[in-house]
């Protein structure tokens, strides 16, 4: 069967449930799977845990779904551009583990690999460490963390093949292969699928192997902060 969907509502179709925990790619405003968190927004599905570096802006990303309640928890690494995030953590509506960003891809990425936990020396002494196992190594001390396993990840790639191996441009790069690795599904949607062959096997930064379902279509472009000069 091809892994080709048409739209994103059909590539989610049957992988959806309330409750689940969701990695979703993105850095900023850049590599957001935009179209799959709206038909998820339109799916009604509730109480979702998101694994994702942010949680976009109000009105766009997994910021739409903050608006309709439909998140329970938040496991990110910055929160700063979204103000409706902001306002239901302090208001104690959303739960957040927050995460060093490096932290985070590698709690993905650890996933991915079928690692269940890690040592790492970020977060020691801070609120980060609070209730994890402390261990010390060649007189350092260390934290541990555990991997992320998701019922689900949604990405958004530049280009992929048929088959899925896919390219990411710039930053998008950051946090979309380790989030398509830790799922145990991976929907991508991408700006342009070509045909098996065309894509330089060197230049691939996600193999198709992770990827189970591509959906195409049409992408916004937004600036995070638009600077300009003065006239």
């Amino acid at each position: 069967m091809g892994k080709i969907y048409g739209s994103a509502a059909e590539a989610l179709d049957g992988l959806l449930f309330d409750g689940m925990t969701i990695a979703a790619g993105g850095f900023g405003l850049c590599g957001i799977p935009e179209l799959l968190l709206s038909a998820i927004r339109d799916a009604g599905t509730k109480d979702l845990t998101f694994a994702s570096n942010n949680a976009g802006v109000d009105d766009f990303g997994i910021g739409i779904l903050l608006q309709t309640r439909q998140v329970k928890k938040m496991m990110s690494s910055y929160v700063g551009e979204n103000a409706e995030f902001m306002r239901q953590y302090l208001a104690g509506e959303l739960e957040i583990e927050f995460n060093p960003q490096g932290t985070l891809a590698e709690r993905m990425r650890a996933g991915g690999a079928g690692i269940p936990g890690f040592y790492t020396k970020t977060g020691v002494g801070t609120e980060v460490a609070e209730g994890k196992e402390h261990k010390e190594f060649d007189g350092e001390t260390y934290i541990l963390e555990r991997g992320i396993f998701a019922d689900l990840s949604i990405v958004k790639a530049w280009k992929a093949d048929e088959t899925g191996n896919a390219i990411f441009r710039k930053t998008a790069r950051n946090f979309n292969p380790p989030a398509a690795m830790c799922g145990k599904t991976c929907i991508m949607e991408v700006e342009e699928i070509v045909p098996v062959g065309s894509l330089d096997p060197d230049a691939i930064h996600l193999p198709g192997v992770y990827v189970h379902r591509l959906v195409q279509g049409t992408h916004e472009k937004r600036i995070e902060q638009r600077t300009v000069r003065e006239a």
